[in-house]
């Protein structure tokens, strides 16, 4: 028993000990790296994870942590990088489970070999390279939805695949075939003996988590911009994988201001009344709603339309359609705003200012392109500068740049923030963004 112990409190500290090395370097991961605690379990010879618990055999840990200890900490990320595309959730989708795996893990592979971070960093075989170039070609993106279509599509090459999985599985995946039914109730009381260990939390739940987990890292790389090439295609994967659209909410917050705005608070009353109407007739409080409260809203915003022949019109047209949606619905904008909406291919074409959050729903209505011509950013940015010199208007809080991402970007940051805006199922080119612009998906 106490071999036992000490087993499991060596693995234990091997693995908290590489945590602490992965958020020591890439401080983006923190809401992710705590979500995954370590349970000793000798149903493997390696190490895996159902979501809920990373599940090690300790004799695993220790060789490698002597031998290979780079391997643990690609490991510990490569399971992370699971949890946060979800894959363990999706795998019920696909008609062949081990294909499915295969391609999660290249798809995890593929991002970790991408990031520019020496405690995971490692050379590229040309063999690895080579399988990469061709799963591009016909994949496009390396996500593990795309790998699965494009793999099991026409005449399988067994021989390749397992050449693969030889190259690329890391982890063990056998637990996620025990994560339960999405609607199948908690398990009352824990097994006896030898499987007596943490229960595998229900499905729906830990997918729940998790896809806070990952919009929570999401918005800590475009938000805190910590970018660039220590991160590689994370972030792009993380815009690409599963259904969820931009937080909207999260990013308009960075550009709202507080200002007091008419509006009956049926909540709120003056005291005073209330305390003179007690004093002079006993039992009759005199109540007046206030009329005004402080809000915190988005009072100004520049939104900038690639309307270049590379960016197709009806991509605009889903843009603006969406942006009127969250204008209309939401509660993120002053009633009294100012939106200059401006259209641009390699020159400004027209600007229009919105003034009332209706004609936003007018303007996408009879939205007409305007421009088709090359692809250059520089003049929307210029041309904002000139409206600030004539006094047009203020000073920017934020610009929206929606694009397919082509196009000459400008080298000068300027003084309001700034992000570019891509419709992810298009698989946009997001790599010469600079690095202190932010990035959307939508």
């Amino acid at each position: 028993m106490e071999y036992r112990e000490e087993l499991r409190s060596i693995g234990e500290r091997i693995l908290s000990e590489t945590r602490t090395e992965l958020y020591l370097a890439m401080h983006f991961l923190g809401p992710a790296l705590g979500s995954l605690s370590p349970v000793m379990d000798l149903s493997t010879t390696t190490v895996g994870t159902d979501a809920a618990f990373i599940r090690f055999n300790p004799k695993c840990l220790m060789t490698k942590y002597i031998e290979h200890p780079y391997w643990l900490k690609r490991c510990y990320l490569h399971m992370l990088l699971h949890c946060l595309f979800r894959h363990m959730f999706a795998g019920k989708a696909y008609d062949d489970p081990e294909l499915w795996n295969l391609c999660c893990d290249i798809a995890a592979e593929s991002v970790i070999d991408s990031m520019d971070a020496p405690v995971i960093q490692r050379p590229v075989s040309e063999k690895r390279n080579a399988w990469y170039e061709e799963l591009r070609t016909g994949a496009g993106v390396l996500s593990a939805q795309r790998l699965y279509r494009y793999l099991s599509e026409g005449e399988r090459d067994y021989r390749k695949e397992a050449a693969m999985e030889a190259e690329f599985v890391m982890d063990d995946h056998s637990f996620w075939e025990r994560l339960d039914p999405p609607d199948a109730p908690a398990p009352k009381e824990q097994p006896e003996g030898a499987a007596a260990m943490p229960l595998i939390a229900t499905k729906r739940l830990k997918e729940e988590e998790w896809k806070k987990l990952a919009n929570k890292v999401r918005l800590e790389l475009t938000l805190g911009r910590e970018a660039g090439t220590k991160t590689g295609e994370f972030l792009r994967f993380l815009a690409y994988d599963g259904s969820q659209r931009t937080d909207f909410h999260e990013f308009l917050k960075r550009f709202a201001v507080t200002r007091e705005e008419s509006f009956i608070d049926p909540d709120s009353f003056d005291y005073g009344f209330y305390n003179y109407g007690m004093q002079m007739y006993g039992n009759m409080p005199l109540i007046e709603e206030n009329e005004y409260r402080e809000a915190t809203k988005v009072e100004q915003l520049i939104i900038v339309l690639d309307t270049s022949a590379s960016c197709q019109d009806f991509l605009v047209q889903e843009f603006l359609n969406e942006t009127a949606s969250m204008l209309l619905k939401g509660d993120h904008f002053f009633a009294k705003t100012k939106i200059h909406i401006i259209e641009c291919d390699d020159k400004v074409q027209n600007d229009i200012e919105i003034t009332e959050l209706s004609q936003m729903e007018e303007y996408s209505k009879h939205f007409c392109l305007k421009g088709g011509f090359g692809t250059d950013f520089r003049p929307a940015f210029a041309y904002v500068e000139e409206l600030r010199r004539n006094k047009k208007i203020e000073q920017p809080r934020g610009l929206m740049y929606f694009t397919d991402g082509k196009g000459i970007y400008p080298k000068k940051q300027p003084d309001y923030d700034t992000a570019f805006v891509f419709v992810k199922e298009e698989d946009p080119d997001t790599s010469n963004v600079p690095s202190w612009a932010m990035k959307l998906f939508i």
